[in-house]
This record gives structure tokens, sequence and C-alpha cells, in this order.
């Protein structure tokens, strides 16, 4: 296993502790693990949804509109899910 220091504000460290203290962790170790997991497992998953996204637009096949269409209708469905301010 490997070793790894960290530092942090004292403010993420207090953090850090309370989640210890109130019995979420045993120790730092397992608070750290369990970010890495949860970081590990959220990536798999967007990648995951990103393939299934890629895969559904290539059997939707050929579009009939044009690129400035497209970029549209995309740029409008950013919106309506707050992905994208609306002075772009």
């Amino acid at each position: 296993m490997s070793r790894l220091t960290i530092s942090m504000p004292d403010q993420m460290h207090e953090w850090v502790e309370t989640q210890i203290n109130a019995g979420r962790y045993g120790n730092v170790s397992e608070y750290f693990r369990d970010l890495v997991r949860r970081d590990q497992e959220r990536r798999e998953a967007a990648i995951g949804e990103l393939r299934a996204m890629l895969d559904r637009a290539e059997a939707s096949g050929i579009s009939e509109r044009s690129f400035g269409e497209v970029l549209q209708a995309a740029r409008e469905e950013a919106r309506q899910k707050s992905l994208l301010r609306d002075e772009n």
C-alpha cells in the first residue's frame, strides 16, 4: 500500500475531523479512500453516459439539419438544462 501526504487549509482539516468524530469514518485514510472511490465511480458513470449518448446519436442516423441548426438546438437544450448561460 502506498503512503500519501497532503496539505489542506485548516477549515478543510476541521471538516475531515468532524466527519471522523461523527462516526462516518474510522480515520483520515478511510475518508480519503471513500472520496477517491466516489470520484472513480462518478467518472465511470459519466463515461458510460457519454457512450450511451454516442450510441443513440449514431443509431439516429444522419440529420437533414444544417450544422448551424444542430448547434442552435444543442445550445437551446443546454440552456433548458441550465448547462449554458443565455449569453452563449
